[in-house]
Parts: structure tokens; C-alpha cells; sequence
């Protein structure tokens, strides 16, 4: 672990501190930093995974990657953690959040491909502040998919979706976070009745088959645990009414899959000041939009892989 600080000369920065999770695409890594270096946040956090054993050319991109601390041109304080090693996905995302979050109260989260407009960071700010002390709370996103679909007429809305393309947390979002899922369910497995109601089928149904996918790792990922440990705790999320970060690298991302709308949207800016949300109520609208058209939870979804399944 490496650390170096620079001595702050003056406070017209992003005072929420940033972490920046990179990897082996130094490409898109570099496009992301040039928004974070727009920000000039005084405190700053870049945590990158290894490459794999006995791979030069991915040694020499892990490597191009991490050069973006030359571009460090403000005065800011510095911190970072660079595995020799992979440690994968799940462990490598989530121990870096672990150790930002035990040297930090709340912060700003960024993955080297998920390009923010500059509204984004002084959106998160704001809300960090806002709802510090609001544990209902349990995360503010960045990303929205289906700005196109409905827009609220509020700067932002309450989801019970975690959105993690570019998110802000505080501390207690991630404690109690365990990388083993199985080791959460054997703590607290209640959150179908938390979050959601008997007529909820397709729903509970969609975030089991998740969560067991997780569970025998057949899915190697970190944000599942997360928000089924948001659940656990009956917590929601903030996200914008307009979509604030767009996905640059999602050909070539570990879970890459289909590419659909959710990768196609262009990156808006947000006005301020922020109008903050009197009553703190779930848009209804807003996450139903979220499952039929981002998760693709529909009857006529699950009556396709059903019949599928019984083809096999």
C-alpha cells in the first residue's frame, strides 16, 4: 500500500472523498479519471486488482493503468492500493470499499468504466450531507436507465434498486457487509417481507434466483450482496431523476451480456441548488419502470425461461 499527501491550498474542491476502482483497461480508465481530475476532489482513493499470474500483457495494461496518478495536477491527498495479484471481482471491489470506508465517514464510488457528468459529484455531495443522519437511507446512485421512460419532477427520487454505475455511500452502508452471501443469509434472511408484498411473485422470485446464483458462484460479484444487505436492513436508494453516468465499457466487463438501452444513454447535467424530497416515500412508478424494462421482470420473461428450463 502506498500513500502520499499533498498539501491542500485552497478549499474551492469536491470535499467528499472519491474511490476509484481500476483494473486492466487503461483506455476508459483514463476517460473516467479526466472527469474526476474536472472535480479536483481534496481527498482521493484509487484501488486497483492485480493481473493474472504469468500474463505480461496484462502486467504492461495494469500497469498503464495505474499511471493515472501522474495526471495528479491539484493539491489533493492522495491514497492508494494496488494488489501484486487478482483477487477477482468480489474480493477485490469489495475489500477496497472495506478499506476506504474504514479511513472514511462517507464517500463517492467510481469503476474505471462509468463516465459521470460533473453534476455527479456535487450531487452525491449534497445528498451525503442531506441525509447523513436519515438511516432509511441506505445508498444515492448515480446511474438511471430509464430517464427516457419517466422523469420525475423532483431532482431525484427514492428506489428500492441499487444502482451501483457511480454511487455515494456513507459508512454505514457497508458495515455488516460480508463477500459470502451465505454468511448473510445466516444472519438475517428477511428481506422479501422487508421490501417486498405477497403479490410480489416475479420479483422474489427474480432476487432469489439471483442471490442463489451468487450463493454457488455461478455469478462472481460484489453489489448483490449489497443490496441484499440493504434489504436486510429495510434500507432504500436516491437516485436522479436524470441519468448522470454512462457505462463505457460494458463490451468488455466482467458480466458482459446483450447490450441493451441501459448502455446506449447519453449523460446529463443536474440543476442545483437541489430541491430535497419533503416526504420520503417510494416512486412506485419510477421502480416499476426499473423492473420491466433494466431487469426484464415480466410474465411473459419468466414464462420464456420457465419454458426454457423444461426444454432442457
Amino acid at each position: 500500500m502506498k500513500y502520499q499527501k499533498i498539501k491542500l491550498k485552497n478549499n474551492n474542491k469536491l470535499s467528499t472523498p472519491i474511490l476509484f476502482l481500476i483494473f486492466n483497461r487503461p483506455d476508459v480508465t483514463h476517460r473516467v479519471f479526466k472527469s474526476i481530475k474536472e472535480a479536483k476532489p481534496q481527498r482521493l482513493y484509487i484501488a486497483a486488482d492485480g493481473p493474472f499470474s504469468n500474463n505480461k500483457y496484462e502486467e504492461k495494461l495494469c500497469y498503464e493503468s495505474r499511471q493515472i496518478i501522474k495526471e495528479i495536477d491539484w493539491d489533493c491527498e492522495l491514497k492508494t492500493l494496488f494488489r501484486k495479484e487478482n483477487l477477482g471481482c468480489k474480493i477485490a471491489v469489495s475489500e477496497a470499499i472495506k478499506w476506504f470506508f474504514d479511513q472514511e465517514k462517507e464517500g463517492i464510488i467510481l469503476e474505471d468504466d462509468c463516465l459521470p457528468s460533473q453534476s455527479f459529484f456535487w450531487f452525491c455531495q449534497d445528498l451525503l450531507e442531506h441525509y447523513r443522519y436519515e438511516h432509511q437511507i441506505g445508498a444515492i446512485c448515480g446511474f438511471y436507465s430509464n430517464e427516457k421512460d419517466y422523469s420525475p419532477n423532483t431532482s431525484y427520487f427514492i428506489s428500492r434498486y441499487l444502482r451501483v454505475w457511480g454511487w455515494a455511500g456513507w459508512r454505514r452502508t457497508f458495515e455488516d457487509y460480508e463477500s459470502n452471501i451465505n454468511s448473510l443469509i445466516k444472519k438475517n434472511n428477511s428481506w422479501r417481507e422487508n421490501i417486498f408484498s405477497s403479490n410480489d411473485f416475479l420479483l422474489k422470485k427474480y432476487w432469489q434466483d439471483m442471490f442463489d446464483k451468487v450463493s454457488c458462484e455461478q455469478i462472481n460479484t460484489w453489489d448483490a450482496q449489497l443490496q441484499y444487505l440493504l434489504w436486510q436492513k429495510n434500507q432504500n436508494v436516491l437516485i436522479p431523476s436524470k441519468n448522470l453516468i454512462k457505462n463505457i465499457g460494458w463490451e468488455r466487463g466482467t458480466h458482459s451480456q446483450n447490450k441493451d438501452h441501459n448502455h446506449d444513454l447519453s449523460i446529463s447535467e443536474i440543476r442545483f441548488p437541489i430541491d430535497h424530497l419533503e416526504i420520503l416515500n417510494r416512486d412506485i412508478v419510477a421502480d416499476k419502470f426499473i423492473e420491466k424494462k433494466s431487469y426484464r421482470i415480466t410474465k411473459f420473461a419468466f414464462l420464456k425461461k420457465y419454458l426454457k428450463k423444461m426444454i432442457k
